[in-house]
This record gives structure tokens, C-alpha cells and sequence, in this order.
């Protein structure tokens, strides 16, 4: 099962990625997946700007051919999300709106970070969000409050034994669900 963890913030000086890394090194080690560590920065999305309905997928620009072959790749994704004034950050939401077919039927999870709501705020407008695209997505998922009391210039990312509990747990979950729907999108 490939399980892609996106981290979705592209601004600089962002901390998604050290949290990213964390999550993927445990993903990595977990045994259910084959796992890839995914920047939407890397694709550039701009503001949504394709001519047709992302249901047709008829894909006229290079980079959303990219971006689709990307996800179209998983079979399920960990979103690994900031908070924005109580909402998912404008790149997630962009990246999300680029497709539709890719994204059906496929569980998703979530590593939230921010201040003392640790991103759950943003977590729930996000779910309601995916479900539009048919993704399915988890209670499970690890919620990272007063994220820069957790971060170290060297280290990067130093979780506490509830944040990597979380994550075992939903990491666990993802697998049950990635397979039960893998089954029902081949059938």
C-alpha cells in the first residue's frame, strides 16, 4: 500500500517539514506501507486555474499533469497541516480543488500543528473538504499543540510520547482503512 505524507504549507520558514520527517521516519519503519514524503511546494501550484472540471481530467498544464500523477500514485495520505486563522492553509485547499478522480475513495489522516488548538480547528474544515472529493477521512491522527516548544535547532521535530502514540494509532487505523478500500476501488 503506497501512503504518501504531504506536508502542506509552502510558506518559508515553515515547520511542516520537520514534522513531516518525523511522521514519515515512523511510516517508513511501520510495515503496512511503502511510504513517500511529498511537498506541495514542489509542485508550484498556482491559484486554480485549469480551463475544465478536474472530474474530466483533461489536464492542460504540465504541473497539475504532475500533481495528478502524484496523488493518482497513493493509495492513501497524511496530511501534514498548519493552522491558518482556524482554517486549513490556501495551499491545501488549492492542491485539493486541482483534482477530483484522483483523490475518490482513498482514506486520508492528519498531523495537525499549531498554537494551543494544535491545528484541529483547521483539521475539521479540512475533513468536510475531502469528503466532497470522496476521501474518507480518519478520527485518528496526531494534533501537535505549541509546536515551538517542540522544535530544536538541531534536532528539528522532538516529539512527546503522546505525539508518537498518535501516530502508531493512526498509522494502525490507515492501514485498516487503506486496504478495505483499495478493495472496494478495484471492485
Amino acid at each position: 500500500m503506497k501512503l504518501q505524507t504531504i506536508i502542506c504549507s509552502t510558506r518559508p520558514n515553515r515547520v511542516g517539514p520537520h514534522i513531516a520527517r518525523w511522521f514519515q521516519g515512523l511510516a517508513e519503519a511501520h510495515g503496512d506501507f511503502e511510504a513517500t514524503l511529498v511537498d506541495l511546494a514542489d509542485f508550484n501550484l498556482p491559484i486554480f486555474n485549469e480551463p475544465w472540471h478536474p472530474r474530466l481530467r483533461n489536464y492542460q498544464f504540465d504541473y497539475t499533469k504532475a500533481w495528478a500523477a502524484s496523488v493518482e500514485s497513493a493509495d492513501a495520505y497524511v496530511f501534514v497541516m498548519p493552522e491558518y486563522n482556524f482554517m486549513p492553509p490556501p495551499a491545501f485547499v488549492n492542491a485539493v480543488d486541482y483534482l477530483y478522480s484522483e483523490w475518490n475513495g482513498k482514506p486520508a489522516a492528519f498531523v495537525s500543528y499549531g498554537g494551543q488548538s494544535g491545528g484541529v480547528r483547521a483539521v475539521q474544515m479540512a475533513k468536510q473538504m475531502l469528503t466532497t472529493v470522496k476521501i474518507m477521512p480518519l478520527v485518528e491522527g496526531v494534533a501537535i499543540p505549541m509546536v515551538g516548544e517542540h522544535l530544536d535547532a538541531e534536532k528539528g521535530f522532538v516529539p512527546n510520547d503522546g505525539h508518537s502514540l498518535a501516530a502508531k494509532v493512526t498509522l494502525d487505523e490507515l492501514a485498516r482503512w487503506t486496504r478495505a478500500l483499495k478493495g472496494m476501488r478495484q471492485g
